[in-house]
């Protein structure tokens, strides 16, 4: 441990400045400059050298680009995609499901949408969250709300929450992709405004 501080120090932007304050000393020792007192100039140049160095900056976490953390997510989509064969649900919620994974396949396809999910953070998190957390919670309460409701009828039949649910996860998957089509829109428009201004 102290060996390695030790030559974290010698490598150091604060050692190699003094270190170059410390040859100035010997310069001005050796031209006569420094005199008798050459110690105290080495060391002080030395010291000064060290204290205006730039402090240690460490280096920034290395975090995955966002289009590795979609690659996470397509990952996550297909291992979602085979828990959902499994599940057993009423032919409307199904209906409504097929339409929210039909979406949901076209938003993570790594052509153009993965493009530009990828400039769009918070377009990837909420891609993210559905996937992860929103639609597994939403079938699996689902099926543990219905095996209690055949034992203990409820007012609200399980099967209408998770028809709601899937509509709302739905409605946010359309307004990303209606997010993602005017980005596109918006960047058609642009080249055009460019070609139109371009000089003749």
């Amino acid at each position: 441990m102290a060996i390695s501080r030790a030559v974290a120090y010698l490598e150091s932007r604060k050692n190699l400045a003094g270190s170059a304050g410390g040859l100035a000393g010997l310069v001005l020792t050796f031209t006569g400059v420094a005199g008798p007192y050459w110690p105290v100039v080495v060391a002080g140049l030395y010291g000064a050298g060290a204290l205006i160095a730039p402090p240690e900056r460490p280096a920034p976490p290395d975090f995955p680009d966002p289009s590795a953390q979609l690659d996470a997510v397509r990952a996550d989509f297909a291992t979602l995609r085979d828990y959902l064969k499994g599940v057993d649900l009423p032919s409307a919620a199904a209906g409504e499901l097929d339409g929210l994974l039909e979406l949901l396949a076209a938003l993570l396809d790594p052509g153009w949408s993965g493009e530009l999910l990828a400039q769009d953070p918070e377009g990837a998190h909420v891609l993210s969250r559905t996937v992860r957390r929103d639609l597994p919670e939403a079938v699996d309460s689902y099926a543990r709300t219905r095996w209690w409701t055949r034992m203990a009828p409820g007012n609200e039949s399980p099967e209408h929450h998770l028809e709601r649910q899937l509509g709302l996860l739905r409605t946010e998957a359309e307004r990303l992709a209606a997010v993602l089509r005017e980005a596109e829109a918006r960047r058609q428009e642009s080249h055009t405004r460019y070609l139109e201004d371009r000089p003749k």
